[in-house]
């Protein structure tokens, strides 16, 4: 696992900030958590397969979902985001007019997570695997795409999931997060009904 650095630190408390205000001007439907909940399930088992299949600064990850995309870790987070942002709706009224905030929102984080955070994690990322790992890491950041994944999978599955690894990324953590999550934006549509 990576060490945690004040920076890290920080954007993991901005990140819970972030999720925090978005609940707390939220006037979400279920309608829209609905919608929201499927990129976050969808989102989330990604990075749960992911987690599996990782050994951070061991090995090169390239099974699982790793043979469709090389971050499957941060599609996940994408979609997580994506879903958050939906379920979050709140009503900014202009000129009599009502208009959904948590669409803007959607647009800042997208390029936050695009403009700031992909370009970094691949920039520091990618110097180290290329450290690490070589030739065998330039052919695979050539034929996997970065984010968005390749219909066939590069290469053979030459390991399966492991719940040892999941477990080793603490993504079971996540997995809890984004189900509270969830549940709370849920609650919170019940009680404004």
């Amino acid at each position: 696992m990576s060490e945690r650095t004040p920076l890290g630190v920080a954007r993991v408390v901005l990140a819970y900030i972030f999720v925090a205000a978005i609940f707390w001007f939220s006037r979400p439907t279920l309608q829209l958590i609905a919608i929201g909940a499927v990129f976050v399930a969808v989102g989330e088992a990604c990075r749960f397969w992911a987690a599996g299949h990782l050994l951070k600064s061991k090995e090169l990850a390239v099974s699982g979902p790793y043979r469709y995309t090389q971050n499957p870790l941060y599609l996940g987070r994408f979609l997580i985001l994506t879903g958050f942002c939906i379920m979050a709706y709140f009503p900014l009224k202009a000129g009599g007019r009502s208009f959904p905030a948590n669409l803007i929102l959607l647009f800042l984080a997208y390029a936050a997570f695009f403009l700031y955070y992909l370009p970094r994690k691949i920039r520091v990322e990618g110097s180290r695997l290329r450290e690490i790992h070589g030739a065998a890491w330039e052919q695979y950041f050539r034929s996997v795409p970065i984010l968005f994944p390749r219909l066939t999978p590069y290469g053979a599955n030459v390991r399966g999931w492991t719940s040892e690894r999941m477990r080793r990324n603490r993504e079971h953590w996540m997995l809890a997060g984004v189900v509270v999550v969830t549940l709370l934006f849920a609650l919170k549509s019940f009680r404004g009904r």
